[in-house]
């Protein structure tokens, strides 16, 4: 099963469902927002740009058919996490000075900072009534309200890793245990999220729906690895980031840290970044004497071993049918991907 064909076109009817503008709102602001989703080009005229991989709430619709689930009753939910994320992403390509994202002009770079922040928190507040929709498909108000106290819970988790990520620009010492903290909310709290919150809305066991956290928020954790990986080395023409924009904007990625525990004159070269104008010349130089460390192997081994925490997890979350087997599949294939 190819669950991008099978659930896409419903979770964009739902997206645009659920930021669609009501009458008396501004034009620019849900201008902003479609544009952000990949909808419309800067004049807000109709244009079909990449708006991400979806992965999330592809995730949370498979979890949730794999433990028998109606996967189309857990659509707003499937919205929620989708429309939180770019929350995030927008508020993080402010804070970080991303001018690109997915290969465009990212919100801030556009229309300025402040109408960014404005973008940002409406798609905050839409995400949570989008999950409040659960209201119309889901029957137990028990379930609601428990999937609403989840999403809160990993909305901090995810808030607590982004602000440990930009403290950690300023720090010379990082060791890999922090680093495994702040990614734990970066990115792994999200995905676990996404696949709990399908187990729970299929009405699985409690333990079914532990493990199916467990297998999303381990696969969070390879992911955001293999992320380290294609901020140093990706192809820009894939990625739609430049190269090395980790090391300009001072991250201490795994990749990173192990190459500057393998070799501590690093460090200097790493820091003076932060007060020059590198080239490119410089930057390839870097990512060529990280690898000469270890770092890039060290980097897919600990992304390889999480990856074998998360299928172990799905395993025992004892989903069955062709979802399961397409949770199986996805989770195999992230750790290989080029964006």
């Amino acid at each position: 099963m190819d669950p991008f064909a099978r659930y896409l076109p419903a979770l964009e009817a739902e997206l645009r469902r659920r930021v669609s503008p009501p009458p008396e709102a501004p034009a620019l602001l849900y201008g902003m927002l479609h544009y952000h989703l990949g909808w419309v080009d800067t004049d807000f005229q109709p244009h079909k740009a990449d708006a991400g991989k979806r992965l999330r709430p592809i995730f949370l619709l498979l979890s949730c058919e794999a433990q028998g689930g109606e996967w189309e009753r857990a659509l707003p939910a499937a919205a929620a996490i989708e429309l939180l994320h770019n929350f995030s992403l927008i508020h993080d390509d402010i804070e970080d000075r991303d001018a690109t994202r997915r290969g465009r002009a990212t919100l801030w770079a556009v229309w300025g900072e402040a109408q960014a922040i404005n973008a940002g928190d409406t798609l905050f507040a839409l995400a949570y009534r989008a999950l409040l929709g659960l209201q119309n498909t889901i029957t137990s108000p028990t379930v609601v309200l428990t999937a609403l106290s989840r999403l809160d819970r990993a909305v901090a988790h995810l808030t607590e890793g982004q602000c440990l990520d930009m403290a950690f620009e300023k720090q010379t010492t990082v060791g890999e245990s922090t680093y495994l903290q702040m990614i734990a909310g970066k990115t792994a709290a999200l995905l676990g999220l996404s696949c709990e919150l399908g187990a729970l809305l299929a009405n699985a066991p409690e333990e079914h729906v532990i493990a199916a956290h467990e297998f999303g928020f381990n696969l969070g954790l390879s992911f955001q690895m293999q992320d380290d990986l294609l901020g140093l080395w990706g192809d820009p023409a894939r990625t739609g980031k430049p190269v090395g924009a980790d090391l300009r904007q001072g991250k201490k990625t795994l990749p990173i840290l192990h190459g500057i525990a393998q070799n501590p004159q690093l460090r200097a070269r790493l820091e003076a970044l932060q007060v020059t104008h590198p080239d490119e010349d410089t930057i390839t130089a870097l990512c060529i004497a990280l690898e000469a460390t270890g770092s890039r192997a060290y980097t897919e081994a600990r992304a390889r071993e999480y990856q074998s925490q998360a299928l172990a997890a799905l395993a025992q979350s004892q989903g069955t049918g062709v979802a399961f087997t397409a949770l199986q599949s996805l989770a195999e294939r992230l750790l290989g991907r080029e964006r």
